[in-house]
This record gives structure tokens, sequence and C-alpha cells, in this order.
């Protein structure tokens, strides 16, 4: 059994969330919003600054805006005129998006924990601590000096989203285990081990968790027993562990597990049983994001190849592709005839689904001014310049990770409500385009 810290125990068990208060949209993180948002970008309704960088996704209810920095607040601010009701200080950057239910705001601690926020009043309820924290790490990484030494990884930038559920609150943690603890009082109901660290956000349909490991597995388990169902088990790289591990968490439609991989596949696994499908590789680019899912194709992004892919549900073929121009980790919201999905490249790009046309983009002005000249003048990534080595080892890619931070790198995750579009970006804004 793990440490509690309970504050208050008396609070309503948590409610199934809605579709704009939880990661990628609702529990089955399909990334489908139910109204419309902008068809032609008016411009920025508001934007609000934190004092750090923004990589986490907004959740929405009740009219408040929950973001997570890297400053290490949890803020709530006001959706119509984007001024702060309050903020939690955690001990460490936060990399977790909030779930908001039955009053209560979850986050996942960078320190190694899940806290419980009062959504009215932005004071903690309790406390649920894991073993510990840790980025993904391995010995010769990406083929970085030196070959001995045991090298984190700067992208594995997201730790996992809570899903609320069942009167649980399902999560991953650096330790390698999943954890299931009750909504109400945070106290441990089951925990699953895994062969590497999880910052996979779980998606929870059916009673059946769906979530992937940096051990290249994805699992299915049982929501009441945590008794595994069934694991699919993804490429491996020994070498370099270039091409390996699940950050991109699933989203389930129709009884199929839809996953991107940095094997450089799209999985689409039968969810009963975990046999693939098909699967759609992606010219050794990651696939970090989750993918968005409605009318029977499959929406995701890639890294390398800095493609936005619409992909057929069923056969796995590709639909079109578009240009995105520099990596893509944010994942697609699809609100209307539109996929609403961030670059690193500091651009918010409006897609059109049935044709792959770019509607509308909204550029950063930390990408306009580009202090670093990192960005080539059409937008694509000026790769000598982004990856200029300093100090010749892995230490670089803590260095190219700061120079997307001066670009405002968008690799949040949009959310769509009232006609609005939310998102955070590595400029430390909040941003509003309606």
């Amino acid at each position: 059994m793990k440490r509690i810290v309970p504050v208050v125990l008396s609070i309503l068990a948590a409610a199934p969330a809605l579709a704009q208060s939880t990661f990628h949209g609702n529990n089955a993180r399909t990334g489908v919003y139910g109204n419309p948002g902008p068809t032609r970008l008016g411009g920025v309704k508001w934007a609000f600054k934190t004092g750090g960088p923004i990589v986490t996704s907004p959740a929405i209810a009740d009219g408040v805006v929950y973001i997570a920095s890297l400053d290490g607040h949890l803020h709530a601010v006001d959706q119509e005129t984007g001024t702060e009701k309050w903020k939690f200080k955690s001990r460490m950057p936060i990399a977790s998006s909030p779930a908001v239910a039955g009053g209560l705001v979850y986050f996942v601690s960078s320190s190694g924990a899940l806290a419980a926020i009062d959504s009215a009043a932005g004071t903690p309820k309790w406390v649920f601590a894991t073993e510990y924290e840790r980025k993904f790490e391995a010995k010769n990484l990406h083929g970085y000096p030196s070959a001995a030494q045991t090298i984190p990884d700067a992208w594995d930038i997201f730790t996992s989203s809570p899903a609320v559920a069942n009167g649980r609150v399902y999560f991953g943690s650096g330790d390698g285990n999943v954890y299931a603890v009750d909504a109400t009082t945070g106290v441990l109901q089951w925990k699953f081990p895994t062969q590497d660290v999880v910052h996979s956000s779980p998606a929870v349909v059916d009673n059946v968790v769906y979530i992937g490991s940096w051990d290249s597995r994805l699992y299915a388990i049982d929501a009441d027993t945590g008794q595994q169902k069934w694991a699919f088990k993804a490429g491996e790289d020994p070498a370099i562990h270039n091409q390996v591990g699940f950050q991109s968490s699933p989203a389930v439609v129709d009884g199929t597990v839809y996953v991107g991989c940095r094997d450089a596949h799209v999985y689409a696994i039968d969810a009963a049983t975990g046999r693939k499908k098909w699967d759609y590789p992606t010219s050794k680019s990651w696939v970090i994001g989750t993918p968005a899912v409605r009318d029977g194709t499959v929406y995701v992004g890639t890294s390398d190849s800095a493609r936005f892919m619409a992909i057929d549900a069923k056969t796995g073929r590709l639909r079109f592709n578009f240009d995105a121009r520099a990596y893509m980790f944010s994942s697609a919201a699809l609100a209307g005839g539109l996929a609403y999905v961030g670059d690193h490249n500091g651009r918010l790009y409006a897609i059109d689904t049935k044709t792959g046309r770019l509607a509308w983009e909204f550029q950063t002005e930390a990408a306009k001014q580009d202090p670093m000249k990192v960005l080539n003048p059409d937008g694509t990534l000026n790769q000598g310049r982004l990856f200029a080595p300093v100090f010749g080892d892995f230490e670089d890619m803590y260095i190219a990770f700061y120079r997307f931070v001066s670009i405002g790198a968008i690799m949040s995750s949009p959310a769509v409500d009232r006609g609005a579009v939310y998102f955070g970006s590595m400029d430390g804004n909040l941003y509003a385009l309606q």
C-alpha cells in the first residue's frame, strides 16, 4: 500500500469525464468534440501567460479551462475572459494533462504522485504517492556517446494523463506501474507492473484499461481487478533504443484500439483479443500523438517525416498526407469539418478532414521572431541550427528542446468548446482562438 495524504475524504464520487474535461476529449481518447470550432481564424480571443513552457493539454469544465505548465503550477482560467481564478503549486514541473470530474482536478506530478485538487478553490484534497517518477532511459540512446552511460531521453516529454471512470482514477507512472486509485479517497485499488516507464495515458472503455509502456507493449487490463487481459508487442531497438516504446496513448473506437509507436508504425489492434488488424509504417518516423478517430478515418501526425495523415480505419490505407513542415507530437482535435493540431514550428493548423487541405493556421509570435533562427522561411526546421552540437553528447538533446521553447512549439493537444479552440504553447501561453 502506498502513502496516502488525506486532506478531505467526504467528497462526491467522481463522475465520468465530459467531452472537454480530460485529455483528447473523452476516456476513449478519440479526439472528437461535439461542437465545431472556428472555420476561419478570427484572431486571439485571449492569451493567458504562465511562468514556463506548456506541453500539456487543456481540460474544460463549467466555464473554466485547466492547464498545467512546466512552471510547476496547475492553472484555472476563466473560459470567457482568460483571467486566472486560482493556481496550485506542485513541487516540480507538470507534464500531465488534467482530468476534471466530481468537483476535483486530477494530474500526475513529475515528482511521482497523483494529486486531487478542489476544482473550485484550488486546494489539495489528497495526494497518492507512487514509487518514483523518471524519464525513459537507456545506454547508447539514439547513438549518443558514451555508449556505457545510461541516458535520460529528452523527448520523453509527457507524463501520463489520468482517466476517471468507475469511481477510480487510472494512470501510468515512471516507476513502471499502471495504477487505479479510489477517486474520492485516493486509496490504492490495484497496481499493474510493466517492464518499463509508463507515460502513455490510459483509455478506459467497456471496463477495460488500455495503455502503452516504454517496454513496447500495449496492455489491456481489467478495470476492476487489475488483471491482464492481453498484451500486444511492438518493435524493439536494442542497439540505440530509438525505434522503441509507446509514448502515444491509445484511442478506442468500435472494438478497435488505434495507437502510434516510436517503432514508426500506427497500429490497429482488436480490442477484445489484442490481435493486430493492420499497421501503417511511417518511414522510421515516431508516432507520438494519440490518433483521433471519426467516421472511419484515423488522423495522426509523425515526427521526422513531418506529416499529418488520414488513414482508413478498416483497411489501414492512406487517405491523405498533409505536409506539416516540422515534427508533430500534438494530438488532433476533430470538431466540425476540421482537425486542429499543433506543430513544433510554432503553428496551429486547421485542416479539412475530407480533403487534407489547410483551412487556416496560427503562428506564435515567438515563431515569427525566431530569435535563434531555427526555422526556414517556409516553416520547415533549420536542422543545422536546431541540432547544432554544443556538448557533443546527450546534453545536446536538451539544448534542442530549449530551441523549440524559443519558437513557441505547440506540443499541447487542442480542446474545442463554445466555438473556440484552446491549447498551450512552449512560449508559456494558453491560447483561446476564435
